[in-house]
């Protein structure tokens, strides 16, 4: 069956090592034995292949060093609500496919689960600067963000704008506050729900790091797709929608959750890696299930 392909932008690769990999573990390459650039390249140099080690996933090929490389998406429906979620990745890679290798098959380089904070598409050394969840923001900066049953309440005394998140009203909050003023305010409103209710209000402060960044940049895509720059490169995140993972993909690699990526040949006789996840297999059950609103 023809696939319909979606242009998701473009990254870069000036090191020649393009890397699609777990974005909730990249920072954490750094603490092992040998960091992600190396494992990376050396797989890039035998033509490709999937890099593990604990809970870090990968898999680098190499690409050209001088152009923009393309990313497109197909879709399939979600069994969570319907909507469109990634069915295969496609990375255009710049290089031509090798003359002695075979074009009609295939080239299977591992597999990759689906990570519950996304995936990230960069160059190699690019992403060694990557900054996690727990590191500091660069820019000093942070969004802070509260909501809950008394959410009124506070934006009554506090303010705050409603942060459009994924195409609905998200909650209220500021964005771009330096960090220690955000920490203050997280402060100032914890202690008056504290005070008044105990309980009925979320607070949360998302400091900038790459992790946020590339999350915040795909807030308005219909697919959960930012572009962000990492270490003077362009890297795409893509964000899995809750629902749609917690329906398909929870457990990963522990409950056989993965999905193959290859390398194959498009129409052009260039290099392409494709990360190939199935359609959900809906079935009369979850039809009828779906017509009576369950």
């Amino acid at each position: 069956m023809h696939e319909t392909f979606t242009d998701l932008g473009s990254v870069d690769a000036p090191s020649g090592v393009l890397v699609l990999g777990m974005a909730g573990w990249i920072d954490f390459w750094r603490e092992l034995d040998e960091p992600l650039p190396e494992r990376a390249r050396a797989a890039a140099s035998a033509g490709g292949g999937h890099l593990r080690e604990e809970l870090c996933e990968a898999v680098a090929v190499p690409a050209a060093d001088d152009r923009p490389l393309r990313v497109r998406a197909s879709t399939s429906p979600s069994p969570f609500d319907e909507e469109p979620t990634i069915a295969t990745l496609e990375i255009a890679l710049g290089l031509p496919w090798p003359e002695a290798a075979d074009r009609s098959a295939p080239i299977r380089l591992g597999d990759l689960p689906v990570d519950r904070c996304g995936m990230a598409i960069g160059d190699a050394v690019g992403l060694h600067a990557w900054t996690g969840m727990e590191d500091e923001p660069a820019d000093g900066l942070a969004d802070l963000f509260y909501w809950g049953l008394y959410e009124d309440d506070a934006h009554a005394r506090f303010g705050g704008e409603r942060i459009a998140q994924y195409g609905v009203d998200g909650p209220h909050g500021w964005l771009d506050l330096p960090l220690a003023e955000a920490t203050a305010r997280a402060a100032e409103l914890s202690a008056w729900r504290d005070r008044l209710h105990g309980r009925g209000l979320m607070v949360s402060i998302d400091e900038h790091t790459d992790y946020h960044r590339f999350r915040r940049a795909g807030w308005h895509h219909p697919l959960h797709v930012g572009a962000i720059e990492v270490g003077g490169c362009r890297v795409l995140g893509i964000e899995w929608d809750q629902g749609d993972h917690s329906v398909r993909h929870h457990g990963g690699r522990d409950a056989d959750q993965v999905y193959p990526v290859t390398l194959e040949a498009d129409d052009a006789g260039e290099m392409v890696m494709r990360w190939t996840i199935p359609p959900y297999p809906f079935d009369e059950e979850d039809e009828e299930a779906q017509q009576a609103g369950f």
